[in-house]
């Protein structure tokens, strides 16, 4: 697998599974949309079918890791070489840039409705509107369809959750259809992997939206932080560093587990 492989299979993957992750999120949510409040259950599965086409897209050519967390699980387990995990990674983050940015250019009509409407503005912070501003101190309207954020801010808990369940992701990675050279999914593995993703959702996704993939989560928040979309309100950078932090722990202790007991 050369270094053009892993970048374009891991850019266009990423790139893929957040424009279709992000886009049944900002189809459930803004105004104006034909899914609006179609609810919890269809996020969970548009984000496993986002899973599902671009790690079928990837698999391939790159082995289908889009997901930093899953790349160090891997590293730690030997199925990725450790020169190559700055390339999965930085390629993964530019995927997931691209695709909140297509978000954006696909429902940028809907936003614009969305963050112009005054009852969406009567209940941000700040406002008589609200109803508990410690719920989301620093974040805007609109912050949810590109990153994630808890609904109640423990740190200690946030960080438990987001490791738990990125734990669950790589350790299943691991070890159910990785592909013959041991460094992403196999064809049975991408299957398995997305039904797992909307487990995590419906199971584990309450407390903090489960972010599982630092990529999925800091890639977008920082295109919400450029985008000219007006009353926007912030990007909750002071939370921005658990979905981060944690999955990565996740990932790390999924991989050493499996080399110490399961291998």
């Amino acid at each position: 697998m050369s270094n053009f492989d892993i970048f374009i299979g891991e850019t266009t993957g990423t790139a893929i599974l957040i424009l279709l992750g992000g886009g049944v999120v900002a189809a459930v949510v803004l105004k104006r949309s034909k899914a609006r409040d179609a609810g919890w259950l269809a996020i969970s599965f548009g984000w496993g079918f986002a899973v599902l086409t671009g790690a079928y897209l990837s698999a391939g050519i790159s082995g289908a890791q889009l997901n930093p967390a899953v790349t160090l699980g891997l590293a730690i387990e030997g199925g990725t070489k450790w020169s190559d995990v700055p390339l999965y990674i930085g390629s993964q983050m530019l995927g997931a840039i691209i695709g909140a940015f297509l978000v954006w250019v696909t429902y940028m009509g809907q936003f614009a409705a969305h963050l112009t409407d005054p009852e969406i503005l009567a209940a941000q912070p700040g406002t008589e509107g609200l109803v508990d501003q410690k719920a989301a101190p620093q974040a805007g309207p609109v912050l949810g369809i590109f990153s994630t954020g808890p609904e109640i801010r423990n740190v200690l808990q946030n960080v438990l959750t987001e490791i738990i369940a990125t734990f669950v992701l790589v350790i299943a990675i691991l070890t159910q259809g990785l592909n013959n050279s041991g460094n992403g999914l196999g064809t049975i593995g991408v299957l398995i992997t997305a039904l797992v993703v909307v487990g995590i959702g419906l199971s584990l996704g309450g407390p903090t939206g489960y972010a599982i993939n630092p990529a999925r989560d800091l890639g977008p928040r920082i295109v919400h932080a450029l985008l000219p979309l007006p009353n926007k309100g912030g990007s909750d950078w002071s939370y921005a560093w658990i979905p981060v932090v944690a999955p990565l722990i996740g990932g790390a202790a999924a991989g050493g587990f499996y080399n110490w007991v399961l291998a």
